[in-house]
């Protein structure tokens, strides 16, 4: 296959779009934190963008992609990117350069682990969330995209579909999420999010970039682009709308914040029939997404455990309901590699499901409880009360005028900052 230019250029396109989706969701997150919190939840999403991309061109890219073991795990051939160059990848198909392709999923790998970060938020040690980020990418990003996306993966070749990672992305981010949650325990003093404009902005960045995400997932910027494109547009639009709605039947009031949700709720159920459904059935998930997710949100309140900022609640039963529902109206009317429909699609979406949020949930748990034992999940009360900010980053996001700046202890002993002039960082909650 010869490189197709206009294919590349949109790929060039879609991987910087799926970039800015992770400083879009620190922004997301950081709003809804307490504000002696905002830049240890920012340094979750940042710190990612390193990490893994380093996990991903070392190891994790081949893990993936890599000649597949049994369509369980990519082999080595790829690792250190040894023979990841400028011409295509022919056994996918693809008329960008390998490369290219390697760095679109790097995006994906990125943001992933990142998602976690919303159901630990203002309790874990920033050294234990290092090494977490690189086992779990390790243990369970890596071979469930090898499940679903290599095509040797053994749900490929069963007929699972997943356009742009929901099963792959969102499932195992917001079941891992809810295992987190439950393993760390609540927050000792949970508070209202400081600044919604700033969650609002991070919405609106993440809508920006889904497009990349999903139009992206074309690998090409055909016909297959646009129907993903505008599908992603109405289903967050959905979303967003019945979420408002239901929130004002419920409380009387639609919030900012149930906007915000709503339209990420409608963008997570599009993610994997993006470019299998029509327009109208996108439609369909966005609406059913913004009731359904509103509803999951409300389980941690019923059963009692922290999901501080929903990541469960809209990532992993918004994912678990697009792979679904991606069964019920996937259509080889739009895309003829719909080679499965109705009942029988539904059956292989299902196991799909299944194996990922059991794997899922069974490999974070004893990560979490493997890290608990020998490093510790959750810093000290005292750091916990005061902030995470000052005490593990020594720096604090909001500094009143006049005040002078903070040192800070280690993360996991005694609180020994000094503040120049007696204040704690400016909190808005």
């Amino acid at each position: 296959m010869k490189i197709d230019t206009a294919d590349t250029g949109w790929m060039l396109v879609s991987c910087a779009l799926v970039l800015l989706m992770t400083p879009g969701l620190a922004l997301f997150y950081g709003g809804m934190v307490h504000s002696k919190n905002v830049l240890s939840t920012y340094m979750h999403s940042f710190v990612a963008l390193g990490i893994m991309t380093l996990q991903w061109i070392l190891f994790g890219y081949s893990l993936a992609f890599g000649t597949s073991n049994g369509g369980l795990i990519g082999g080595l051939d790829f690792a250190l990117l040894n023979g990841v160059g400028l011409t295509p990848r022919t056994d996918l198909g693809v008329t960008i350069p390998h490369l290219l392709f390697m760095g679109f999923q790097m995006m994906f790998a990125i943001i992933t682990p990142a998602l976690i970060s919303g159901a630990f938020a203002e309790r874990l040690k920033f050294s234990t969330y290092i090494v977490f980020t690189v086992l779990w990418a390790t243990l369970v990003y890596d071979p469930v995209c090898h499940w679903v996306w290599h095509p040797e993966g053994w749900l490929f070749k069963r007929g699972a579909l997943d356009f742009a990672g929901g099963t792959v992305v969102h499932m195992t981010a917001g079941f891992s999420a809810l295992v987190f949650a439950i393993v760390i325990g609540k927050r000792k003093r949970p508070s209202p999010p400081h600044n919604l404009t700033m969650t609002l902005l991070g919405a609106g960045l993440l809508w920006f970039g889904w497009f990349g995400f999903n139009a992206g997932s074309a690998v090409a910027s055909g016909a297959l682009a646009a129907l993903a494109l505008v599908n992603t547009h109405i289903a967050a639009a959905m979303g967003a709308v019945t979420w408002a709605i239901v929130e004002y039947l419920k409380q009387g009031k639609a919030t900012a914040l149930g906007v915000a949700s709503g339209l990420v709720a409608g963008l997570v159920c599009i993610t994997p029939a993006a470019g299998f459904v029509s327009p109208m059935s996108a439609a369909l998930l966005g609406a059913v997404a913004g009731v359904v997710c509103f509803g999951g949100v409300l389980l941690k309140s019923k059963f009692g455990y922290d999901d501080a900022l929903d990541a469960f609640g809209v990532h992993g039963i918004g994912g678990l309901l697009g792979a679904l529902m991606t069964g019920m109206f996937a259509s080889a009317g739009w895309n003829s590699a719909v080679t499965k429909m109705g009942t029988e699609l539904v059956i292989e979406q299902a196991i799909g499901v299944g194996a990922t949020a059991v794997y899922s949930i069974v490999v974070t748990f004893v990560l979490l409880k493997v890290l608990d034992a020998t490093m510790g999940l959750r810093v000290d009360e005292d750091v916990e009360r005061e902030g995470l900010d000052i005490n593990l980053h020594g720096e604090q996001g909001y500094l009143l005028a006049g005040e002078g700046g903070l040192v800070s202890s280690s993360e996991g002993g005694e609180s020994t900052h000094a503040v120049a002039h007696g204040a704690h960082a400016v909190s808005n909650a």
